[in-house]
C-alpha cells in the first residue's frame, strides 16, 4: 500500500467513525454501532473503498488493547476475584454448549462433514468482549458486578476459543488430530496465562517508581504503548502464529497481561488519574479503528436472502448462539433474573472473533460460500442486537 493511500484510508476511517458514532449517540443508539456501520459502509458490503489489510489489523489490535487497558484501570481486583466462580460457570457453559450443539446439529441434522461441523461449532463459541465492554463503558456500567463477571468470563472464553481454533485448524489441514501440536500450544498458553499477570504486576510497580525520576515528558504513554506492543508480540508466539496472523490469539492472550497491568496501577488514586489523562486521548483515537475493522470484515454480498435453506440454517444456529451464551448465566445462583439476562446478553456478541473463525474456514476451502454466508449473518445479528438489548435492560437495573 502506498503511504499517501494509507493516510487517505486512515482519514476516512477516523472521520466516518466519528460522524456515525456521534449521529448514533444523538439518536439514542450505542455509538459502537455507528463505528461498526462506518466499517460496513466503507468496506466490501458498502462502497468498497477500503479493504482489510495487515496495517489496519495492527491499528485495530492496538485499539482493542487500549480499550482493555482502560477497563483494567477501572477494574477492582478483589471484586474480579469474587466474580471468579460465576465467571467460570458463564464461560464454560457458554463455550461448551454452543460448540457441542452446533457441531452435532451440523453433522447429524444437515449432513455436513465433520470438519465443517467443527468449524461451525468453533464460530459459535467465540465472544467479542470488546463490543460489550464498549457498550458498558458508554452506559457507565463498567464498574458494575455484571461487568466483573463478563470480564472474567471473556478471558476464559478467549483462551478456550484459541485452543479450539488450533485443534480444529490442525484437524482440517492435516485431516488427522495432532495431539502433540494441540497439547504443546495449550501448555504454552497456560504458561503465558500464569506468568503474564505476575510480570504485569511487577511492571506496574516499576513504572510508578520510574516515573518519579523522569525529566523528559511522555513517559506514561510511551511505556504503556511499548508494553502493549511487546505483549501482543509475545502472545502471538504463544498462540498458533500460523493462523491468519494470529490476530485472534493476540487479542485473546494479550488481555491476560493488559487487564492485570491496569489493575496493578489502581493502588494510587492520584497516579491512576494521571495515567487516565495521559492514555485516554490515545485510546479514543485508536479504539474506533477496531470497531470499523469489524465492519470492514463483514461481507454482506455473500448472503442469498432468497434462499429457504439459508434462513433455516440461520434460525437454528442463531438460536444455538443466543441460548448457549444466555444459559451460562441462567445457572448462576443468588443472581436476579434481570442480572442473568444482562450477563447472558453481554456474552452473545461474536464480532471479530467469530469473523476470524469463519474467514479461516473460507480461506482454507473448508467452508463453502453458502455456509460461510450463514455464519456471517449469524455473526452480524449476534454483534448488532446485544448493544440495543443491553441499553434497554439497564434502564431497569437499579444496582
Amino acid at each position: 500500500m502506498d503511504v499517501h493511500n494509507f493516510f487517505l484510508i486512515l482519514f476516512l476511517i477516523l472521520v466516518t467513525a466519528r460522524i456515525l458514532g456521534e449521529l448514533f449517540a444523538r439518536l439514542g443508539i450505542p455509538s459502537v454501532l455507528g463505528e461498526l456501520s462506518a466499517g460496513i459502509l466503507l468496506g466490501v458490503s458498502g462502497f468498497g473503498i477500503i479493504e482489510v489489510n495487515d496495517i489496519l489489523k495492527v491499528l485495530a489490535e492496538i485499539g482493542i488493547l487500549l480499550l482493555l487497558f482502560e477497563i483494567g484501570l477501572d477494574t477492582d481486583i478483589q471484586r474480579l476475584k469474587e466474580a471468579g466462580p460465576k465467571a467460570i460457570i458463564v464461560a464454560l457453559f457458554g463455550a461448551v454448549f454452543p460448540f457441542t450443539v452446533s457441531a452435532i446439529v451440523a453433522y447429524y441434522v444437515f449432513d455436513l462433514t465433520l470438519v465443517v461441523s467443527l468449524f461451525i461449532g468453533g464460530t459459535m463459541t467465540a465472544t467479542s468482549i470488546g463490543i460489550t465492554m464498549r457498550v458498558l463503558k458508554d452506559l457507565k456500567k463498567e464498574h458494575s458486578d455484571i461487568a466483573q463477571i463478563v470480564i472474567g468470563a471473556a478471558v476464559i472464553d478467549d483462551v478456550l476459543g484459541v485452543i479450539i481454533l488450533v485443534f480444529i485448524y490442525d484437524y482440517a489441514v492435516m485431516q488427522e488430530l495432532s495431539v502433540s501440536n494441540t497439547l504443546n500450544t495449550t501448555i504454552f498458553i497456560l504458561l503465558f496465562l500464569t506468568f503474564a499477570p505476575i510480570f504485569a504486576n511487577f511492571i506496574s510497580k516499576f513504572m510508578k517508581e520510574a516515573d518519579k525520576h523522569q525529566k523528559v515528558p511522555g513517559f506514561i504513554p510511551t511505556i504503556i504503548i511499548s508494553l502493549i506492543a511487546l505483549f501482543a508480540y509475545i502472545s502471538h508466539l504463544f498462540g498458533a502464529p500460523e493462523i491468519l496472523g494470529s490476530f485472534a490469539a493476540g487479542i485473546a492472550l494479550s488481555r491476560r497481561f493488559i487487564l492485570p497491568f491496569g489493575i496493578g496501577l489502581r493502588n494510587d488514586e492520584v497516579y491512576l488519574e494521571k495515567i487516565k489523562n495521559a492514555i485516554t486521548p490515545i485510546a479514543q483515537m485508536f479504539t474506533p479503528i477496531f470497531f470499523v475493522m469489524v465492519g470492514l470484515s463483514v461481507n454482506l454480498n455473500v448472503i442469498d436472502f432468497s434462499s429457504t435453506q439459508f434462513w433455516s440454517l440461520v434460525f437454528i444456529f442463531l438460536s444455538i448462539a443466543v441460548i448457549g451464551k444466555y444459559m451460562g448465566a441462567f445457572f448462576l445462583r443468588k443472581t436476579s433474573e434481570l442480572k442473568k439476562a444482562l450477563i447472558g446478553i453481554s456474552m452473545i456478541p461474536r464480532g471479530e472473533v467469530g469473523l476470524i473463525f469463519a474467514e479461516v474456514g473460507r480461506v482454507n476451502g473448508i467452508l463453502d460460500n453458502h455456509i460461510y454466508a450463514v455464519l456471517i449473518f449469524v455473526i452480524i445479528v449476534t454483534t448488532v442486537a446485544p448493544p440495543f438489548l443491553l441499553k434497554w435492560l439497564f434502564k431497569y437495573d437499579k444496582s
